[in-house]
């Protein structure tokens, strides 16, 4: 089974459903072409990166004559994004100000929509209790002490 971040848009409608499911784990279509990959997601920054130091890195392996190895240092950008593509695509959602709702996990994306769904159905019939306060309101603060503050030479209260 996968798992599967959901990602809700800022200001949320109850009309428009869309939520961003994306799947955890290695992106395959990432490893194989990177930059089409980013591409296809709208991740315009990340395509050029990921274009130029690839194309960075097969020049510097051809121009130290490693041949096939330098070729392959092109292959450390495709491993980095087939394992961290999904993480990516997160944290520029996150950029725009999408929240992360949850994790949910399914067989298949339908399945996990439909999860979500019945999820958040679930949650928003429950009535929370109040969060109680970390930080005491400032009203209930006690007034502020006369008189000279711990080595400083000015008083308080006054100019």
């Amino acid at each position: 089974m996968a798992i599967y971040v959901v990602m809700e848009p800022p200001g949320r409608s109850e009309k428009v459903d869309t939520t961003a499911f994306v799947r955890d784990g290695f992106t395959w279509l990432g490893f194989l072409v990177p930059p089409l990959w980013f591409a296809w997601h709208r991740l315009w920054i990340e395509a050029a990166l990921a274009f130029v130091i690839m194309g960075l890195f097969s020049m510097v392996g051809e121009k130290l004559g490693l041949g096939l190895a330098g070729s392959l240092l092109s292959l450390l950008v495709s491993l980095y994004v087939g394992l961290e593509g999904q993480g990516l695509r997160i944290a520029a959602l996150r950029r725009c100000g999408w929240h992360e709702w949850g994790v949910v996990q399914a067989g298949r994306l339908d399945d996990a929509d439909t999860r979500y769904a019945l999820e958040a159905e679930a949650l928003a019939d429950e009535v929370a209790p109040p969060v109680q306060r970390m930080v005491p309101d400032a009203a209930l603060a006690r007034p502020a002490q006369p008189g000279m503050a711990l080595g400083l030479t000015h008083i308080p209260g006054r100019r």
